[in-house]
């Protein structure tokens, strides 16, 4: 069995509501958080696939703001081809269907995991909004993200791990 996990929700804006001459102060330069999503995608011996996503959310959020992470297709998705889990603006990720986008570059394409969702998070989403961990149903991994940073790892049942916060060089 093959699971991905990521913690991440890039670039979150946790300043109080009304403040004034009051210096903003973030966890990473650029407003980079280490709280936020929490996100799973898995594979089992006999390629079923499955994907989980649970928001932190945004502190002063818009009243009745819905995020990506309930609406399937967007941050969440899981067909017979692919799992994915995305983080990031929601409001991006909704407008992108990032998730489904993934799947259908695979099946109507023809594109392999890795390049339907690097396409996806660089053209169809905008830079600095968002990242996703995919496997698909033969066990190939990806985790691209357009945001400085996004927590993420991989693990294996023979033994194979990656982890990673910052871009691969």
């Amino acid at each position: 069995m093959l699971i991905v996990h990521i913690l991440s929700i890039p670039l979150i804006d946790y300043t109080q509501p009304i403040q004034n001459n009051v210096p903003k102060e973030s966890s990473f330069p650029g407003g980079d958080s280490q709280i936020g999503t929490v996100g799973c995608v898995a594979v089992d011996g006999h390629g079923n696939l499955a994907a989980a996503t649970s928001t932190g959310g945004f502190v002063n959020k818009m009243v009745g703001r819905i995020g990506d992470t309930p609406i399937i297709g967007a941050g969440t998705y899981a067909n017979s081809l692919c799992a994915v889990s995305a983080t990031g603006k929601g409001e991006a990720i909704i407008r992108s269907t990032v998730a489904r986008d993934v799947a259908s570059l695979m099946e109507y394409k023809g594109l392999s995991l890795k390049d339907a969702a690097t396409y996806v998070i660089e053209e169809c989403v905008p830079r600095g909004t968002a990242g996703l961990i995919a496997v698909s149903a033969t066990g190939e991994v990806t985790m691209p993200f357009n945001t400085t940073g996004m927590f993420r790892a991989c693990a294996t049942e023979d033994g194979y791990s990656e982890i990673g916060i910052w871009p691969s060089v």
